[in-house]
């Protein structure tokens, strides 16, 4: 367990805008920063971080908290395991007490695969460097492949014996499960027992964005591949690693990335090496896999300009030619380079100098129009295949969803083609249409497997009085984050002849505790009371308080309901006067008030509806109704409502 006095002084050390920036490409906004959203779909930046606040909040999506909140929600880690991570950033010192059996076998599982892959990734590592077949065979092949020892340790190269249970006898005699062994696929079983999936092979981590080791490669070496298909063996998915959303090189990458406002995307792990060796380290690898939507938006949120570094043979032209189309359409700006035929990136860097590597980049990259004109149309004469490869650059054109770039790409084909722009428009706009009706039809279809709400009228011609319950208490629990110790009440009297000043939080409690109240909600229960303990407190700000508070389920409210899309900027902050303050939270308590009551009528009603003909009871519930009607109209009355009886 981390205690309470480490755990401040891990937030107090924590910079948000740096935690934040090892996953989100953020630029400087004012006082603030913002970028793309990790947690969706992101087209334009609507992420912000705030260094004088210490959050970060989605003004799209609504995710949002402080550094403790956003690294559990990004990196899909507890709440104890995301103080550690920033505790190491920080180089805290943190004094754990050992924990016992029941403990460690109530670690989650997702943990453990994750502590047996970067046990794994030292084991394999360590081989290569001081065992003697490692040294002899592995660095060996790495060496024969132009790979300096700097580039090793930066990418944490490692070799397999050539045993079939060396890795699977050394875990166990180190104390891991042979379970975990096999979720994360270090090892297969079969009827003959369980043994190494990557023995006699070079391998290569994968490494997530935030530097985990969720998976390995191994390579067959040269002498061993005489025949073999299948030079590489890669881990299967788990529950840590899905390859459709990871990319080889990206934790090393990430912030050159930045740095250059553009990536390198190639097909294969040496490819990646070979880049860094050259100086290049903005470059990642899909490796072997079909570039997929995951892997577009993670580089998205780092830059919005790529460039596709493939073969020139077909294989890397088809690579091309499909991520091309995916890359603009998530707003992606895309260059294509192909190597002359027979190179890739590592076979071309080994034959030239790191300086003519980079100078043969940037001469020879082309935009997409000139990749697809010059692959599509050289040598064609016939009207009708031209035309086809025409349409197929403006459909290219046409998932572009930015309307000005759009356009601006229409007139350069129109140039380039020497096509009528309006022509080009017309067929661009076919091409949209097209893509609207299709994807209207999708969410026809989604909507129809959707069960249908129930009906939001009762018969009072009032919301659901749950849900409307539900609202106004946000809103009042909004009050108490926003503005819980600020006085709203000034010497009133009490029953003892002494005066007593009531902030937002105690005016909310003894209101509702007069009558026995609470909110629906536990969470909001938790908070008011926390307010209530702590409002009176030297320098007490219930926002900061919560916002910063360990429970993760009540900073992430805080944060939610504590900010507004202004509030992040200095400039338009508004403090309200204490009488339209004190008005605003009246009100609200009137209105739950108000809810309540038309909840017990709605439930006296329905009662009336099943009376039998029991004259007593029914006399009973109507002196009830008639009662809960005159209390609702009083309510209304003094909240300024008109009510019809």
């Amino acid at each position: 367990m981390i205690d309470r006095a480490t755990v401040d002084k891990i937030m107090d050390a924590v910079n948000i805008v740096d935690v934040v920036g090892e996953f989100v490409n953020l630029r400087k906004s004012g006082v603030n920063y913002k970028g793309l959203c990790p947690f969706h779909d992101d087209k334009t930046p609507s992420f912000m971080v705030s260094p004088a606040r210490q959050i970060c909040k989605c003004f799209s999506c609504g995710e949002g908290g402080n550094a403790v909140n956003f690294l559990m929600k990004h990196e899909q880690i507890t709440y104890p395991e995301a103080l550690r991570w920033l505790a190491k950033k920080y180089n805290i010192e943190i004094q754990e007490r050992e924990l016992s059996d029941d403990e460690k076998r109530e670690q989650s599982e997702r943990e453990s695969m994750f502590v047996v892959n970067e046990w794994a990734c030292q084991y394999f590592h360590n081989i290569l460097k001081n065992n003697v077949d490692g040294m002899a065979i592995g660095k060996q092949y790495f060496r024969s492949r132009g790979i300096r020892d700097d580039i090793i340790e930066r990418f944490q190269l490692g070799f397999a014996l050539n045993k079939r249970d060396a890795l699977a006898n050394e875990a166990k005699r180190k104390g891991y499960k042979e379970e975990f062994l096999l979720k994360t696929g270090l090892c297969i079983e079969n009827e003959k027992g369980v043994y190494d999936r990557f023995a006699g092979r070079a391998i290569f981590p994968w490494l997530n964005v935030s530097g985990k080791v969720v998976a390995f490669g191994g390579r067959k070496l040269d002498a061993a591949t005489k025949g073999v298909q299948q030079k590489y063996v890669n881990s299967p998915d788990s529950e840590i690693y899905h390859k459709e959303r990871e990319l080889y090189g990206i934790y090393q990458a990430k912030k050159a990335i930045v740095k250059e406002d553009c990536v390198y995307m190639v097909e294969g792990y040496t490819d990646v090496i070979a880049m860094h060796q050259c100086g290049l380290e903005n470059v990642v690898a899909n490796s072997g896999t079909a570039l997929s939507n995951y892997q577009i938006r993670l580089l998205h949120r780092f830059t919005p300009n790529i460039v596709l570094l493939y073969d020139g043979d077909e294989a890397g032209i088809h690579a091309a030619m499909r991520g091309t189309d995916m890359l603009l359409q998530e707003g992606m700006n895309v260059k294509v380079l192909l190597l002359p035929d027979g190179d890739d990136p590592d076979s071309f860097a080994r034959k030239h100098t790191a300086q003519e590597f980079k100078e043969y980049i940037q001469q020879h990259q082309t935009d997409f129009i000139q990749f697809k004109t010059d692959l599509l149309l050289k040598n064609v004469t016939d009207p009708i295949k031209r035309a086809e490869a025409i349409n197929n650059i403006v459909r290219s054109v046409s998932v572009i969803p930015d309307p000005i770039v759009r356009a601006t790409y229409i007139t350069e084909c129109s140039r380039r083609l020497e096509v009528n722009e309006r022509t080009l428009i017309t067929q661009t706009n076919k091409f949209i249409a097209g893509d609207r009706e299709e994807q209207r039809k999708i969410e026809e279809r989604e909507q129809q497997r959707q069960p249908q709400p129930a009906a939001a009228i009762d018969n009072f011609g009032l919301h659901s009085q749950q849900e409307q319950a539900s609202e106004v208490e946000r809103l009042i629990i909004q009050n108490v984050i926003r503005h819980g110790e600020e006085i709203i009440f000034e010497g009133l009297e009490t029953d003892d002849g002494g005066t007593v000043d009531l902030n937002v939080a105690q005016y909310v409690d003894y209101d509702l505790s007069s009558d026995g109240l609470t909110f629906g909600n536990a969470l909001y229960n938790t908070v008011l009371q926390e307010a209530v303990e702590h409002s009176a407190e030297p320098g007490f700000k219930a926002l900061n308080y919560f916002m910063q508070h360990p429970d993760p389920a009540i900073s992430q409210l805080a944060t939610t309901l504590g900010i507004d899309n202004h509030q992040l900027s200095k400039s338009f902050e508004m403090k309200n006067s204490e009488a339209s303050l004190r008005q605003r939270v009246q009100h609200l308590i009137l209105d739950f008030r108000l809810d309540i009551v038309n909840g017990h009528l709605k439930e006296l009603q329905q009662k009336l509806k099943a009376m039998g003909t029991n004259m007593t009871e029914l006399k009973m519930l109507m002196e009830d109704y008639k009662q809960t009607q005159e209390l609702r109209n009083a309510l209304a009355k003094e909240r300024g409502s008109d009510v019809i009886v």
